[in-house]
């Protein structure tokens, strides 16, 4: 089978992506995630034959995928990165150590302890005019994350993300915040 390189940000999806109903998979032979229903591929990997022959006509094709999930052997389907491996409270307080202003990493630094650390984190970024560096921040975060998943999973990718001029402003903050240290 000829494996096809996969977009970085397609990578990226998948730690966006969090469904308690849906297998999620990289399909390698096409390069793209494909989700498949919970009771599709249980009913598929049970042999349960009264629920895959009731199977509704527009699934018939997520029938096709499970049964091609079902069947693999790792070769063609693999798990694709986890965003719970992501760690993004550990990229919060590395955001905020980029801070130059301390009173506004000190209000980050609060907003992050606690219930609802992460919406407060984000209100309070918002408020500070720092969200939009904050999402620059987490999308490099994740770029660098998809692509150390793929290389240690031997995932060709192909980079689709590019680096902006707020990347490189940011990259040279982290630098002088680990300078600081």
């Amino acid at each position: 089978m000829e494996k096809k390189p996969v977009n970085i940000s397609e990578l990226m999806d998948a730690l966006e992506f969090d469904s308690t109903e849906h297998m999620t998979k990289l399909d390698l032979q096409t390069g793209r995630l494909v989700m498949v229903e919970d009771a599709v591929i249980g009913a598929v990997e049970e042999g349960d034959d009264e629920t895959v022959d009731d199977i509704a006509e527009w699934q018939k094709e997520e029938l096709k995928l499970a049964r091609a999930i079902a069947e693999d052997s790792g070769e063609r389907f693999v798990d694709p990165p986890d965003k719970f491996e992501f760690h993004e409270y550990r990229h919060m307080e590395q955001f905020i150590g980029t801070l130059d202003d301390n009173d506004a990493a000190e209000q980050l630094w609060r907003a992050i302890k606690g219930k609802g650390a992460f919406r407060y984190y984000k209100d309070t970024a918002h408020r500070l005019g720092l969200l939009d560096d904050w999402y620059q921040y987490r999308e490099d975060a994740m770029k660098e994350f998809v692509k150390d998943w793929a290389e240690a999973n031997k995932v060709q990718v192909v980079d689709d993300v590019g680096r902006s001029e707020r990347s490189e402003e940011l990259e040279i903050k982290k630098e002088k915040g680990k300078r600081k240290k």
